[in-house]
């Protein structure tokens, strides 16, 4: 692979992946505590809405990640480092799709109709995977940083 590609592919890959999980941490550091001087239903619909304008950003960072990481790793010698940062990268990819598929179409469902309850459960779902998807995301933060070191 060309060096200006293989540049590319590192810029565009480190791009999303700040982008994804920089959205995550101020989603989950900041506007989640913000949003609690929110009544209950005002609190879930801004949610919804959040969720609404970063997830359709976040299939985008899903594919240039994994094309990228893909374009990368075919022209990197395999390591530790590349192979946990792989794995990650799709387990949080389908946590992702878990997310967006099932308690986010319950909070958008939840939200239209009014039903704080339900939107509540759904959020209680969203929670954690959140939680997870940001601690995997920064631990391939650090694998990618100390790559040249550990390999």
């Amino acid at each position: 692979m060309a060096p200006g590609l293989a540049a590319g592919l590192l810029a565009l890959h480190l791009l999303a992946a700040v982008a994804w999980v920089g959205g995550i941490f101020f989603a989950y550091m900041a506007l989640r505590p913000a949003s609690m001087l929110l009544e209950p239903l005002q609190r879930l619909a801004l949610w919804a809405a959040a969720f609404g304008r970063f997830f359709p950003w976040v299939w985008g960072f899903v594919a240039v990640l994994l094309a990228s990481g893909h374009g990368l790793t075919v022209q990197t010698p395999a390591g530790v480092g590349l192979d946990a940062m792989a794995a990650i990268g799709w387990v949080m990819s389908f946590l992702f799709a878990y997310l967006y598929f099932v308690p986010f179409a319950s909070l958008k469902r939840a939200v239209a109709v009014s039903d704080a309850a339900a939107a509540a459960r759904a959020m209680a779902r969203i929670r954690p995977v959140m939680a997870t998807n940001l601690a995997l995301g920064l631990t391939a933060s650090a694998l990618g940083a100390l790559h040249p070191v550990l390999n």
